[in-house]
Order: C-alpha cells, then sequence, then structure tokens
C-alpha cells in the first residue's frame, strides 16, 4: 500500500527538510518545490527514491520531483501538511539566513511563471472538454433532446469565463492580490464592451480571449504594487483597488484587448496554414521534439495557445500531433523490454509505467526507461516524429484533428477528439497516428536504440554495465 506520508518525509529530507521549502505546488505528473538553498538538496538521492521518477532543476531554487499520476497529489498534500507544520512548530532556524546560489531552474523562468497561471486550470479544461465532447455526440445523434441544453450550459461555463480566472491565477502567481487581477480580467468578457471603440473599431465580448485576461492582470499586478509602495495604510486600503482596476481596466480596453485579439487571431492563422502547407513536415517536427520539451518541462508554455485556439475553433489542432511523442515513447519501452530479456528491473518498470505511457503521461517512462539509457530517447523521438508527420500529412489532405480540451494524450484524447470532419473521422487519423508511432519508436529502438557488449543486449554501457557482469 502506497504511503503518502513517508514518501513526503524522505522528499522533504532530502531537500534540506521542511524549513528549506519556501513554496509548494504541482501539476499532472510533477511535485514543484522551490528552496531557499539549492546546496542543501542532495538530488542524486532525491532521484533514487522508491517512487520518484525523477527530478529535474538540480542546482536551482526551483525544483520538479516527478511522481506520476495519481501519486501527486497525495504526496503533495503531505507535503504541504508537513511544511505548515513545521513553520507553526516551536522551534524555528535561528541566525542569519544562508544566502542562497542561483541555480539553473527547469526552464526559463518566464515561461515557468507564465504555465503556473494556467496549470491549475486543466482538471476544470478536461472535466468540460470531456463533456464537451459527450454533449456533440449525443446532438448528432439526437439521443436525449431534454439533456443536451443542459450539458451545452455545464461545458460552455468555464470556458465563458475563463478569462476571469485567468486573471485570478496571474496575479497570484506574479504577486499581485488575485481577486483585483480577476476584477480586471473580467472585463475582457464583460457584454459591455461592444460599446467601447479602440483604434476606430467596436470591440466584442472575449476579444483577446487568455491572452488578453493574462496581459490585464500582469498591469494590474504591476499598478497594484507601485501604488502600495507610495501610499500610507489609510488611503492605501480605499485607493489602491480603485487605481488598480481603473488603470488597468481603461489600458485593457483601449490598448490590451485590441492587441491580445490580434495576436490570438494570428495563432490561429498560423496554426491553419501551417498544417494545410506544410502538415506533414510540421508533425514531423512538432512530433519529434516534443519529448525535449516534456523532459524539461516546458511544455506547459504551450497551454495558452491551446486554450487560445480552442477559444477560437473550438479545439485545438497542436495537440493531437503533440500527442504522437507519447507514442513513439511507448514504442521504443515495448523494443527495450523485448530486447533486454535479462534485466528484470528494468521490464518491471516498464510493465508498471507503459498503462501510464498508453494513456499518455510520458514521465515515468521518460524518466525511468528511455533517458538514462540515452539512446532510446532519441528513437523515441523518431517515432513520435513519424506519428505527427501521418496527422499532418491528413491536415494537407483537408482532414483536421483537434482536441475540445488540453490535459489528457495518448488513449485518453478519444473521448475529446473532434474536427472539420467529425469526430469518427478525427479519432480515425489520430489512431492511426498513434500505431505509426508505435510501430517506427519500436523498431528505430529495437534496431538503432541499444547496444550488443559481450553478447548481451545493453543501453548505454556506462549505465547498463551490470548487464556484461
Amino acid at each position: 500500500m502506497r504511503n503518502d506520508s513517508a514518501l513526503a518525509s524522505e522528499i522533504l529530507s532530502l531537500t534540506g527538510g521542511p524549513a528549506n521549502v519556501t513554496a509548494v505546488a504541482h501539476c499532472l505528473t510533477r511535485l514543484r518545490l522551490t528552496v531557499a538553498d539549492p546546496d542543501a538538496v542532495d538530488g542524486d538521492a532525491l532521484g533514487a527514491l522508491p517512487g520518484v521518477l525523477g527530478v529535474i532543476g538540480k542546482g536551482g531554487t526551483a525544483l520538479q520531483v516527478v511522481l506520476g499520476p495519481g501519486v501527486v497529489e497525495g504526496v503533495t498534500a503531505e507535503v504541504e501538511k508537513q511544511t505548515r507544520a513545521a513553520a507553526s512548530g516551536p522551534t524555528k532556524p535561528s541566525g542569519p539566513a544562508k544566502p542562497t546560489a542561483p541555480g539553473r531552474p527547469a526552464g526559463p523562468a518566464g515561461l515557468r511563471r507564465v504555465a503556473n497561471v494556467f496549470v491549475p486550470l486543466i482538471p476544470a479544461l478536461i472535466g468540460c472538454g470531456v463533456l464537451a465532447g459527450l454533449n456533440g455526440l449525443l446532438v448528432n445523434a439526437g439521443w436525449l433532446p431534454g439533456l443536451t441544453p443542459a450539458l451545452t450550459a455545464i461545458a460552455s461555463g468555464f470556458m465563458a469565463l475563463i478569462a476571469v480566472f485567468v486573471g485570478y491565477q496571474a496575479a497570484k502567481e506574479f504577486g499581485g492580490t488575485p481577486i483585483l487581477g480577476g476584477a480586471v480580467a473580467a472585463v475582457v468578457v464583460h457584454p459591455g464592451v461592444e460599446k467601447v471603440t479602440a483604434f476606430g473599431v467596436h470591440l466584442s465580448p472575449g476579444q483577446g480571449g487568455v491572452l488578453g485576461a493574462l496581459a490585464a492582470a500582469l498591469l494590474a499586478t504591476r499598478v497594484e504594487k507601485w501604488c502600495r509602495g507610495r501610499l500610507p495604510g489609510a488611503l492605501d486600503v480605499l485607493v489602491t483597488p480603485t487605481v488598480t482596476v481603473l488603470v488597468a481596466g481603461l489600458a485593457t480596453l483601449y490598448g490590451l484587448m485590441y492587441a491580445a485579439g490580434v495576436v490570438a487571431t494570428a495563432i490561429g492563422t498560423g496554426a491553419n496554414w501551417l498544417l494545410t502547407t506544410t502538415g506533414a513536415f510540421a508533425g514531423l517536427l512538432l512530433g519529434g521534439l516534443f519529448l525535449p520539451l516534456v523532459m524539461l518541462g516546458l511544455h506547459q508554455a504551450l497551454i495558452p495557445i491551446h486554450t487560445t485556439l480552442i477559444e477560437q475553433q473550438g479545439y485545438t489542432v497542436l495537440l493531437p500531433l503533440l500527442a504522437m511523442a507519447g507514442a513513439g515513447q511507448v514504442g521504443g519501452a515495448l523494443a527495450v523490454y523485448v530486447r533486454l530479456r535479462h534485466d528484470t528491473a528494468l521490464r518491471t518498470t516498464i510493465r508498471s509505467a507503459l498503462p501510464a505511457g498508453l494513456l499518455g503521461v510520458g514521465e515515468p517512462l521518460i524518466y525511468g526507461v528511455s533517458l538514462p539509457l540515452g539512446r532510446p530517447f532519441a528513437t523515441a523521438c523518431a517515432g513520435g516524429a513519424a506519428g505527427g508527420a501521418f496527422v499532418g500529412f491528413f491536415a494537407m489532405l483537408g482532414t483536421k484533428v483537434g482536441a475540445t480540451a488540453i490535459g489528457p494524450s495518448g488513449w485518453a484524447l478519444f473521448p475529446l477528439l473532434t474536427g472539420n470532419r467529425g469526430p469518427a473521422v478525427a479519432a480515425a487519423v489520430y489512431g492511426g497516428g498513434l500505431l505509426t508511432g508505435y510501430t517506427v519508436g519500436f523498431a528505430a529502438t529495437y534496431a538503432f536504440g541499444l547496444r550488443r557488449v559481450a553478447g548481451v543486449e545493453t543501453g548505454q554501457v556506462e549505465t547498463r554495465a551490470r548487464e556484461t557482469a
């Protein structure tokens, strides 16, 4: 039976103790810790803990501990509980704080912080996306006509107000008052904006979407901080919120919404042009490079682009292409499983990680199998590139495959698939891409992903030397 409390205690012990952890968060697979002193973190021992699939950001203040879906939520809750208990305990560290080393963060800081704005929104995007897909099937089949209007309202409500949630999260992430960020972002979706003229044209509710909401909340945070640093307490409580909402709100109406709308339109136009003109090549490139982005944690920075496409078109055409990387990873892992028959420990890791890999969660296979071996990581990327090229080729022929929400991948993406020719055709093309990724990933890894040393199959001599013993 899994013991989340024990694993949380071990993680905190190897990250310098609860007092060294200044912030705790998580995404679908990773526990994200901000530490005060990176030198107090034993990254190698942390990565070797049973239950830990990998560690990103060693030597930096932003640490990501890969735990996998279903595990990360429980461990994060225990880590938060233990850090709160330590902070309120009778003993606290004394003396001057040890200066922190600059370290190397897990990816560019700006992209990481923008990703942190959107990651908490993913569960709602998944839930509403699945309901939207189910509702679409019911409408097309003519079933349950009395229920479909209710499902439409439930599935669409979050997306109609997503700008408010983005504004709230952005202000929270960048050090402002969350509710002020949400209040300013709410301007973007308010029906009354259609009476406002900016740059000679009337605005429309939702113009600029999540990008406009993000920009509005960031500006509101800057204005709020400027006011709080210059006003006495008696005036601060009244003047700061008023000035923040007024200045950021006017800037949003007379500049940010229009500019964000132009950018959002360019994203939609660019994605459509990319797939209809260079679909196969674009799919090959996106599918082949996505695993390295996942490894670095930078894939979360694509969430605003996906969300913008879903707002504009009802689905994102990029996610099915990127999901092919997971197919290449699964095919590569199966090839390793077949070739390394004598490595019981590695085969056990593959068996335990494959179900998550089939459902599109790639970190267990990345950090437990392909990345430690080296070559299989590259051949898995080749499988992802082939699957992406397959889906992209059909886009060039006029068949778009999109996802109504983000988060799931692999087989878990099927309920969210749709496109310009309906969900059935989209599912068929996507399934063909998965099979292509599995096949090429397996073949490339089987042929080129492993070495042979002293008559025994091995990955990299340095990491698989025990096979020759």
